[in-house]
């Protein structure tokens, strides 16, 4: 086991551990720079919150509450309201909700409240896809499913493993450089502990599916009788940064216990392989360890684990920042985001700026895990993740490294071995198939095209994978983004549009699918205040014209609009429908109207600020026109109210 072996070769330098290496997600809202439209101050979370604390209370309410939250990331509010939906208003509860509200409680970490819900969602009719992949009453399954879970992918042994240790991986080039305990070393001596040969650096040559073949110590001045283990080069191979053992100029360093340490080194390449220029990094010490480096995507800063003062736990991710004279910035904590009380060690940064790592200070599977967060545009890590089986086991797994763009990865682990052992080997990972998920995205109403949507690919833990723009075609495309045999939500949202999401369950081979995208766009005349706040119809009984309680609710969001905002000034249409003679109608339309004014003017809405109209029978919805026979349904529709913003 590496551990032990390291710990022995620096004493206390694998402190580091071993030698080895976010959705919440908000969603983007784009606020247009645009001349300000007078009616956008009306907000609508605002007015249903209001509704409620005036004491009225539907499952319209409180879905739409939820939604105002779930769509912009807030889980804690959604997964609140989505819960009273459920509680009070069971059956006017869509599984929908259920689905939505599972992952709100997934999102905060509840995965007994979650694994509920989704049984329910599964139960009311909704697509059991989901509710097939989210048994999560297991944590081992539970962290199965972050990263590479339900995924179909080779995991393998590599051939290149030697009957003594291999790891730490990296790539260079075409090559996969690594650290390898075997005959061939550089020292002409074995360790006397394990009686396994100090380690050198080899390289290998790499496949376009990741086999690795021909390896070769790396030439040039590298690998001495000393230890070399850990790798990462500049993305032009001219430059490498690496881990020695605190030897310099034929001269071994130790500490005041005389531990020999680990420190970082940097070389250039000569020619076209031979590495030489050995430089000893500024911010080493005798006194601590400083192993395991990583650059950034930009090369501008670099990465390791250390012990040294300042350190959280037992050894801690840093970074330095290389400037452009070439020098280096005083060693950074990342801090306790990522960096715990025990070991976190072996980073390192993907070409899209996701961060791998090993710790044993977070909840996993034993040993050693990998865990991932993603960089920020200033570097700094977001939410971590943990990968999950197959990455991770009950030993300690380390040293992963991933290209995300050809999907083929590497990990050290010693799985293979008892509990204890000295072995470790290197492990590919190779994604075996790819979905891409295409779709045209319409107007539901119209079947118009809706170009510039966006369109945004979220995985089952609610994290968005991808973000694509309509064209203006309104086509859509993620091209060989989603993985096989998974769960995703295809999202689309587009100005003046409703979200709309469609639930996939890719296929288990390579191939590409259609998602239309049928989005519900707003019909509302810009002065419809009813349309603007999506109330259910204030309807009439036949023939009357008394407030119905179900219009009560409606009303009460009308009155909460005009409490938040004096500026309001609200002219109020009533209907009828076609039975019964004009003038009639025109009578009880004008009744209608002034019996919605009055209660709102009886809650204290200013008289001054309202106006009424009855229109009789000359503004149906529908064709139940004089002598069309029509069902009382259909005569219903035309029954109405109606609140029209005045300038």
């Amino acid at each position: 086991m590496l551990k032990k072996y390291t710990t022995l070769i620096i004493a206390v330098t694998l402190i580091l551990g071993v030698c080895g290496d976010s959705y919440g997600q908000k969603n983007k809202i784009e606020k247009a720079n645009k001349e300000f439209d007078k009616f956008s101050y009306i907000d609508a979370r605002e007015i249903y919150l209001k509704v409620v604390e005036d004491g009225y209370e539907s499952a319209q309410v409180f879905q739409k509450l939820g939604d105002t939250y779930y769509f912009n990331g807030e889980y804690k509010d959604a997964a609140s309201w989505y819960r009273k939906s459920i509680d009070k208003f069971p059956l006017k509860t869509e599984p929908l909700y259920y689905y939505r509200a599972a992952q709100s409680f997934k999102s905060l970490g509840n995965v007994e409240e979650s694994n509920e819900l989704m049984l329910m969602f599964q139960t009311l009719g909704g697509s059991g896809l989901v509710a097939k992949e989210y048994d999560v009453s297991d944590e081992t399954d539970y962290l199965a499913s972050t990263a590479f879970g339900n995924k179909k992918y080779i995991f393998e042994k590599v051939s290149i493993n030697s009957d003594g240790s291999d790891f730490g991986p990296s790539f260079y080039l075409k090559q996969l450089v690594f650290a390898k305990a075997a005959e061939g070393t550089t020292g002409d001596k074995v360790h006397e502990w394990n009686q396994q040969p100090f380690l050198d650096l080899f390289a290998a040559d790499m496949d376009e599916n990741g086999v690795l073949s021909n390896v070769n110590p790396l030439p040039g001045d590298i690998n001495t009788k000393f230890h070399e283990s850990s790798t990462s080069f500049s993305q032009d191979g001219g430059t490498v940064y690496f881990t020695r053992n605190n030897f310099t100029d034929g001269k071994k360093g130790r500490d005041k216990d005389k531990t020999i340490r680990l420190k970082l080194y940097k070389a250039t390449r000569s020619g076209d392989s031979f590495w030489t220029n050995i430089v000893e990094l500024p911010f080493n010490s005798n006194d601590y360890s400083v192993a395991h480096p990583t650059l950034s995507k930009d090369e501008k800063r670099l990465y390791f684990a250390s012990d040294m003062p300042g350190t959280i736990g037992m050894s801690d991710i840093w970074y330095v920042e290389i400037l452009p004279d070439g020098m280096y910035g005083d060693p950074v904590n990342l801090g306790p985001t990522i960096n715990t009380e025990a070991r976190e060690t072996f980073p390192y940064i993907s070409n899209a700026n996701n961060m791998y790592f090993s710790s044993d200070g977070r909840s996993g599977l034993g040993g050693l895990d990998v865990f991932a967060t993603a960089l920020d545009e200033k570097g700094e890590p977001g939410p971590i993740v943990n990968m999950g089986e197959p990455v991770n086991s009950g030993l300690d797994d380390f040293g992963f490294i991933l290209n995300e763009e050809t999907k083929i990865g590497y990990l050290s682990s010693n799985r293979s071995g008892n509990k204890g052992s000295v072995s470790d080997d290197i492990y590919r990972i190779k994604e075996e198939c790819a979905i891409s998920i295409t779709g045209i995205v319409t107007n539901r109403d119209t079947g118009a095209v809706i170009p510039n949507a966006t369109v945004n690919l979220l995985d089952s833990d609610n994290n968005i994978i991808d973000t694509v723009t309509s064209g203006v075609d309104g086509a859509y495309a993620f091209n060989e983004t989603a993985a096989c045999s998974s769960t995703y939500l295809v999202r689309g949202k587009s100005e003046s549009c409703d979200y709309h999401e469609e639930l996939v369950e890719t296929p288990s081979a390579t191939r590409g699918i259609e998602v239309p995208l049928a989005l519900k766009c707003d019909p509302c005349p810009a002065n419809d205040l009813g349309c603007r706040l999506a109330l259910n119809p204030i309807y009439f009984d036949f023939d009357r014209y008394n407030i119905r309680p179900d219009a009560e609710l409606e009303l009460a969001k009308i009155l909460v609009a005009m409490r938040e905002y004096p500026q309001l000034i609200i002219h109020i249409e009533s209907h009828t429908d076609s039975r019964g003679v004009d003038s009639y109608n025109e009578a009880l339309s004008e009744k209608r109207a002034q019996s919605t004014l009055g209660w709102l003017v009886e809650k204290g809405i200013a008289k001054s600020r309202l106006s009424a109209k009855g229109y009789g029978e000359y503004q149906l919805q529908n064709q139940c026109s004089n002598g069309v026979k029509c069902t009382e349904e259909e005569h219903q529709l035309n029954r109405r109210s109606m609140f029209i913003i005045q300038n």
